[in-house]
């Protein structure tokens, strides 16, 4: 059995057996050291006490997990987005990093269903399933290295979970400003989609190419039509603007 819990010592949450298979399901790939993963799933309000006095719980797992998300975030946007400056990539990854992203990205995943608590749970900070992704990522990262944490983060939790679109319009609506920008100058403005089947994620990608008179002004790709579209038109705002059509 696992996860044995510090105020019931006789009870445990889930079998070891169906533990396994949630956790793969949610890596995506088979875990190999499971009791990592427990450790990662036991918030310090749960610490468990070996004889020596050593407390068992996931906050040295989420130390690590933070620095390997920071890592393979910078790498992930340094390489989608090749025309932002460290500025934009820095605001973007904030902004994927923030305790209320984290929490919802970890909800969604399902390793709040998993995860062994005392807090009540009608007074559940925003921080703590956010908590137990970093450090289940720290786990990932323990278990299998960098390249497997890495494949993780990008396919299941980006592809599948996150909606980059949203978190570059979390300001502004670009997708508006381009077409007002467009509409008012009475330029001709066309948004044209095509999909495609990634086998290795097993995921339906979408295409989004945003043309202004006819000339690409900004392109993006995206697990939806959405998230396509608005990346397309945040590219193509930021090129409005650097080639100096608006103040």
């Amino acid at each position: 059995m696992a996860l044995l819990s510090k105020k019931k010592r006789k009870t445990y949450l889930v079998s070891k057996r169906d533990f396994r298979s949630r956790v793969k399901e949610i890596l995506g790939f088979s875990p190999s050291n499971i009791s990592i993963y427990e450790k990662a799933l036991i918030h310090r309000s749960a610490s468990l006490t070996k004889e020596d006095g050593t407390r068992i719980n996931n906050e040295r797992l989420e130390f690590l997990g933070d620095a390997i998300l920071d890592a393979i975030l910078s790498d992930y946007l340094f390489n989608k987005f090749p025309d932002f400056d460290e500025g934009k990539l820095t605001k973007i990854r904030s902004r994927i990093v923030n305790g209320d992203m984290l929490n919802k990205l970890s909800v969604s995943l399902g390793i709040d269903t998993l995860l062994i608590s005392h807090i009540n749970k009608n007074n559940k900070g925003k921080k703590l399933y956010g908590d137990a992704l970093e450090a289940f990522i720290g786990s990932i990262f323990l278990d299998k290295g960098y390249e497997k944490t890495k494949q993780f983060i990008t396919r299941q939790l980006l592809s599948k979970h996150l909606d980059l679109g949203h978190i570059l319009i979390t300001e502004n609506d670009y997708k508006s400003q381009v077409y007002q920008w467009a509409q008012k100058l009475n330029k001709n403005i066309d948004l044209s989609f095509s999909e495609n089947f990634d086998k290795l994620n097993k995921l339906i990608m979408f295409s989004a190419s945003l043309r202004i008179d006819h000339e690409v002004f900004g392109s993006g790709t995206g697990t939806s039509k959405r998230e396509a579209e608005q990346i397309a038109s945040y590219m193509a705002w930021t090129k409005i603007r650097k080639i100096g059509f608006i103040e």
